[in-house]
């Protein structure tokens, strides 16, 4: 957790200097930023505390117990009482009301693995609920690309904007000289200014977008970014390979160490349990029953405990165990086909793309020839201004649909590191 949190510092101080943000710096500090972190220390404090605790299974134990009762009889000894000569030996009557206190000292030689299979399952649960955080907090990547590369597409677009803006101000100046020189009328004129006001409306809502991005991040990071942020466009680098990697995977086989860890319990109930025990007691009457005073006493030794009652519970907790293990088993198969259907969709979506961007220059060149073409056209008369506004905006969505795929190609590419968990890239490609 220290090196996530000077990674995350580290890229604060980037951050501030720069004022240049990379996609794995967002990683880094949304997994730091986010609240849900926190919980990875305190699953670790608690497993700590709970070790110990099972630990003090083997320290001596003490008991203590005070009594004081009434019974309706007592021992008597079956003599003639009347005979003199007995009667000078016989003790006094023991009395009904009989109090004791005792002290209760037992030592664990042997608990037939009790405390053992006990640590194992505080260890393997720990790990479960470890790992449950690390599959949440693996899910923000995928919020930071939704993020990440919408803000990219915004700036993109705002970029080619402001082109279609300084090609639609030289239309303007050329159409309103042919106006001058009547060549074209104002209607032409007005057509140009539509679309200039359409490209000042479209910047102004691209802006709102990219703000409300832009803060969205922020908070998700807990970086201090602005509108002057400059997001650094990652490279189009294929992941190295198509194996499934990712953290549900090793939370569902922690998830069967937990269950099987189960099966250390039900062989630990089975088999005896061996201490040492002391009690030290005082009270009416001590260890001679037939002693009618206050007393102390003391008794020690060695026992065996041993409950054949979980037999009767055996075949129905080890049936129970292993139908939760296979339930787990079939989640992770169910998992594994479905994030494999993601990964051919996903896949064939990158194949997709990289198709498409192939006809994107050649289209774009094609309608920059009719573009210029129509620019002629309007110099000799014989077309509209509506008409170059036609082409013009024919060539802009195609330079328009090449950003798009640029961008959808990087979305795409990202969502398929996610599906399998490889956010390496091959330098040699």
């Amino acid at each position: 957790m220290k090196r996530t949190q000077i990674i995350f510092f580290l890229t604060m101080l980037t951050l501030q200097s720069h004022a240049q943000v990379t996609i794995e710096e967002c990683y880094a500090a949304a997994r730091t930023n986010y609240p849900l972190i926190k919980q990875l220390d305190l699953i670790e404090r608690a497993k700590e505390f709970n070790l110990q605790n099972a630990g003090k299974g083997y320290l001596p134990q003490v008991n203590i117990v005070a009594q004081a009762s009434w019974q309706s009889d007592v021992p008597h000894i079956p003599l003639d009482t009347s005979n003199p000569m007995l009667g000078t030996i016989m003790p006094d009557p023991v009395s009904k009301d009989q109090y004791k206190a005792v002290l209760e000292l037992s030592q664990v030689l042997w608990d037939g693995g009790r405390i053992k299979s006990h640590r194992e399952m505080i260890e393997s649960s720990a790990g479960v609920s470890g790992q449950n955080v690390e599959v949440n907090l693996y899910h923000l990547n995928e919020r930071i690309d939704q993020l990440y590369f919408g803000i990219l597409l915004i700036d993109a677009q705002l970029k080619q904007n402001k082109v279609l803006q300084d090609e639609l101000e030289r239309n303007h100046k050329l159409i309103l000289s042919y106006v001058d020189n009547g060549i074209a009328n104002q209607s032409d004129l007005n057509a140009v200014r539509v679309d200039q006001l359409k490209a000042f409306q479209t910047e102004a809502g691209l802006l709102k977008t990219r703000e409300a991005y832009i803060g969205m991040l922020g908070l998700l990071t807990g970086m201090e970014l602005s509108m002057d942020t400059q997001l650094i466009k990652p490279e189009p680098v294929l992941p190295q390979t198509r194996e499934i990697k990712r953290p549900e995977l090793e939370l569902y086989e922690l998830r069967i160490v937990d269950l099987n860890s189960g099966y250390s319990e039900i062989r630990s109930d089975l088999r005896p349990k061996l201490g040492l025990f002391l009690n030290l007691g005082y009270g009416r009457p001590g260890l001679n029953m037939l002693d009618d005073s206050f007393n102390s006493y003391y008794i020690g030794g060695v026992q065996l405990a041993w409950n054949l009652g979980s037999l009767y519970r055996l075949r129905d907790r080890k049936n129970l165990i292993s139908t939760n293990i296979e339930s787990v088993k079939v989640e992770k198969e169910s998992f594994l086909a479905n994030t494999m259907i993601d990964l051919v969709q996903k896949d064939n979506a990158v194949r997709s793309l990289y198709e498409q961007l192939s006809y994107d220059d050649e289209i774009i060149s094609l309608l920059t020839e009719v573009r210029r073409a129509s620019e002629a056209k309007i110099a000799f008369g014989t077309i509209s201004g509506s008409e170059l506004m036609r082409d013009l905006h024919a060539e802009q969505m195609a330079i328009q649909n090449k950003i798009m795929h640029e961008t959808q190609l990087l979305m795409a590419i990202y969502n398929l590191r996610f599906i399998t968990n490889d956010y390496q890239i091959d330098e040699t490609k």
